[in-house]
């Protein structure tokens, strides 16, 4: 702990941000950085508080107490030393995680919380200018051989484990650049891509082969993987949930992920094979209240949209902690992310019924209705009905469905490895071992289980390559989440 008053001194402050007028007319991040008085008045804001529960909020188990002593005293090389002992892409987390950790942490019981995100992308960023982060290869290599199939977060951080367990790792990708989600889900104002690119060119440095535009089952033969000895399925939650209702086969009717990918691929200059898809000077309607549909609200005013409306089927959250969600847990709270500050019109309980269209077949409205919510004592909602007479018509000429993700692809690699599936549709796999149904198969990510945070998928690719590394050889040196370690 830097500071034992730093708590009592300082409030939570958060780095600015270009106006909104200025960062809509690009796609570029817009979040400047602290000083370095900032940085250091945030660090020593982290208390002595005996228990650090944002070690259990954060699924990878960053040792947060630690680094921000360091950072408090300008260890820099030290934080970064601690933060990358359970993170391999802090650089990604510092920017789009959600930060479980703060809502875990014990200054947030009655004050702001430590701004736990930003000093961890403070350091990374940091680390680079002062050429800490460095090409982690391996001299002693073991002989054997492993395919990751899919290069978004889980899979790119079991192929870092298992490259740096001394495994020769090839990746798999579909898409024509590696990243992923990363690298087509999420926006470049949020995740610039040459952070991206910065990350891969160190890991093709440590000696990890990529393979682009190599949908493994369809363009590549699933049989070229029984050359390995062993394989990891890191492909994601990739299966968006419709919204079956009248209308919805009408022109300007689309997935979120459709929307996204293309700017995303029209801002990094790849080519675009289908037909474009662009808010220009149109009425959005956004169904989804996530950060997908957020995603969509950004993207929507960068391009220039007349109005932009996002709705959520379930009522508006609460702003403030209910007993329903005490601390420590993640709280479900009202979320204004920075692309609603930047314009649109929210509203919650609705229903969407039919989309309706004009006479040359594209979607010109949506029928909606309120809907009003039963709760438990909790004040959960339970179940809801319609409200009488709120039947109405809202404008839009494009719609985004961005109301989550069901579960990976079946078609091609899954069907042709036979391995099972649970439930929901994700790919069945042992408690805490990571192991597929298939031989010598293991499965990381949204792809085991189910759509979730970007920080749960690094956590499971790392887990997962110490399974497989177990595998392989017997017994694994690769940190296990569960590790103490010593920083003494």
């Amino acid at each position: 702990m830097g500071k034992p008053t730093g708590f009592l001194e300082f409030e939570r402050a958060l780095p600015q941000k270009e106006s909104v007028e200025s960062r809509k007319q690009n796609y570029q991040e817009f979040v400047h950085s602290y000083t370095d008085d900032q940085l250091n008045h945030q660090a020593a804001r982290c208390m002595d508080c005996g228990i650090p529960f944002c070690h259990s909020g954060c699924p990878l188990g960053n040792v947060i107490p630690e680094f921000n002593d360091a950072v408090y005293d300008g260890r820099w090389e030290e934080a970064y030393n601690i933060l990358v002992s359970t993170n391999n892409f802090p650089e990604f987390t510092g920017r789009i995680c959600p930060a479980p950790c703060e809502a875990a942490c014990v200054l947030g019981i009655n004050k702001p919380p430590v701004a736990i995100e930003e000093i961890e992308k403070h350091i990374i960023e940091i680390a680079f200018k002062k050429n800490y982060v460095q090409p982690n290869k391996s001299y002693i290599k073991t002989g054997k051989r492993v395919a990751v199939v899919g290069s978004g977060p889980a899979g790119l951080a079991a192929a870092a484990q298992l490259n740096k367990a001394g495994h020769d790792v090839v990746v798999y990708e579909r898409d024509d650049k590696v990243g992923g989600l990363l690298r087509y889900g999420i926006p470049d104002f949020k995740l610039d891509k040459s952070v991206i690119d910065r990350r891969i060119d160190l890991m093709e440095q440590s000696g990890v082969v990529f393979k682009t535009n190599a949908e493994v089952g369809v363009n590549v033969p699933s049989s070229e993987l029984q050359d390995y000895d062993a394989i990891v399925l890191a492909g994601g939650s990739t299966i968006p949930r419709n919204l079956p209702i009248p209308g919805r086969e009408l022109k300007g009717v689309h997935y979120a992920m459709e929307f996204l990918k293309q700017q995303n691929k029209r801002v990094g200059n790849s080519p675009i094979d289908v037909e474009e898809i662009l808010a220009t000077d149109k009425n959005v309607l956004v169904i989804g209240g996530g950060d997908t549909g957020s995603d969509c609200v950004g993207t929507s005013n960068r391009h220039g949209a007349k109005s932009v409306t996002q709705f959520e089927l379930m009522p508006q959250p609460p702003q403030e902690r209910t007993s329903a969600m005490p601390w420590p847990t993640y709280p479900m709270l009202l979320k204004t992310t920075t692309s609603h500050e930047e314009g649109c019109q929210r509203y919650w309980s609705v229903s969407t019924k039919a989309f309706l269209g004009d006479d040359k077949g594209h979607v010109r409205a949506a029928l909606v209705v309120d809907l009003e919510w039963e709760t438990d004592t909790f004040g959960r909602p339970t179940k809801f009905k319609e409200v009488e007479g709120s039947e109405r018509e809202i404008p839009c000429e494009l719609v985004t469905l961005a109301m989550g993700f069901l579960h990976p692809q079946h078609e091609g690699l899954l069907q042709q490895l036979g391995v099972k599936l649970d439930g929901r549709g994700n790919v069945e796999a042992s408690e805490g071992e990571y192991k597929a149904s298939a031989d010598k198969v293991f499965v990381a990510g949204d792809m085991r289980r189910g759509q979730s945070l970007v920080v749960w998928a690094i956590s499971e690719g790392r887990e997962c390559a110490r399974k497989v590394d177990e595998f392989l050889m017997g017994y694994s040196e690769l940190e296990c989440k569960d590790q103490t370690v010593s920083y003494a």
